[in-house]
């Protein structure tokens, strides 16, 4: 069955090329998230405007779980980290979790559970319910696999984990 989930993770162009590495994963876009504007611009968002830089992962749950997909997430974010993941900082660099459907929330906060007790502190990752996502630029959508030698966060060997075969 195919599920939908959001995930900002600081800059959605790393987040955007790890979660497309694994089998399960059906299609993914970069956009804006749960911001108070409708269809804001980079510029806009770049400048406090207010949403998430977020990615959409639409997934084949028979191959992949949500809760794999999130165990992966944790892999690629610092999750006490306050708006700032890497070099980036700013509200748009914010880390959450966004659902539309409640069926999703036991097992996120299963997650978001145990990651706080691994931790010993409340992380900073938000769990909400997806307010609203408009799909970032196309020049956004897998920007690193257009631009190889492009700014990451992420370390590159994270791309590597779930090659698809």
């Amino acid at each position: 069955m195919t599920e939908i989930i959001y995930f900002a993770g600081g800059c959605f162009w790393g987040t955007q090329r790890f979660f497309d590495q694994f089998e399960g994963v059906l299609s993914t876009d970069t956009g804006y998230a749960n911001g108070p504007t409708v269809n804001p611009t980079y510029e806009e968002v770049c400048n406090d405007s207010g949403h998430a830089e977020t990615v959409k992962v639409e997934f084949d749950n028979s191959v992949i779980t949500l809760d794999e997909l999130i165990g992966y997430y944790f892999k690629i974010i610092d999750p006490v980290s306050v708006n700032k993941q890497g070099g980036d900082v700013g509200i748009q660099y914010r880390t959450g979790i966004y659902y539309t459907d409640e069926a999703q929330l036991p097992t996120i906060e299963k997650r978001m559970a145990d990651l706080e007790k691994e931790l010993g502190m409340k992380s900073a990752i938000e769990v909400k319910p997806l307010e609203n996502f408009y799909k970032a630029e196309e020049y956004h959508q897998k920007y690193l696999v257009k631009n190889p030698q492009g700014y990451c966060h992420i370390p590159a060997i994270m791309f590597e984990i779930g090659k698809k075969k």
